[in-house]
């Protein structure tokens, strides 16, 4: 079997709601709170967003006439190398969310599960799916002998 790894996804909006004040939304926290890269992108006869936290990674925002709708907590996950990362990301999300509302937040306890440890809260911004930003967190001689890493 090749090896795979994710590469991007891509979320739909509404028709006409991805406008230069929304952008400017988004890049007011994907990009300049989470340091991810923010870009327009003509793509398929649409200005598409693109939103990168690195080079090999991406998700790319385009407008739909049957836009993406997610009630629940559907989410992506977003792994941090450390629990004070997770913290301070989650410290930041929460100054965040005090200047405007529409952010949301969903803090969960620590979740065991055999030789792991998963520190993790959940966030969503003015897209249609939450983000599951997290550590993993092994016992000793336990953690898995390939990861993707970039160094």
């Amino acid at each position: 079997m090749p090896t795979m790894r994710f590469n991007h996804m891509e979320l739909t909006l509404a028709r006409g709601s991805l406008d230069a004040k929304l952008r400017e939304d988004i890049r007011s926290f994907y990009g300049r709170e989470l340091g991810w890269t923010t870009l327009d992108i003509p793509l398929l006869g649409q200005n598409t967003l693109y939103l990168s936290p690195d080079e090999g990674q991406f998700i790319l925002l385009a407008e739909s006439d049957k836009p993406m709708s997610s009630p629940g907590y559907d989410h992506l996950g977003l792994l941090v190398e450390t629990r004070e990362e997770v913290d301070a990301l989650l410290e930041q999300c929460e100054k965040f969310r005090a200047q405007d509302e529409r952010m949301k937040i969903k803090k969960y306890d620590d979740l065991k599960q055999g030789p792991v440890t998963v520190h993790a809260f959940y966030v969503k911004y003015l897209l249609p799916i939450y983000f599951d930003i997290q550590c993993l967190e092994w016992e000793r001689g336990s953690q898995p002998e390939k990861r993707w890493r970039y160094d």
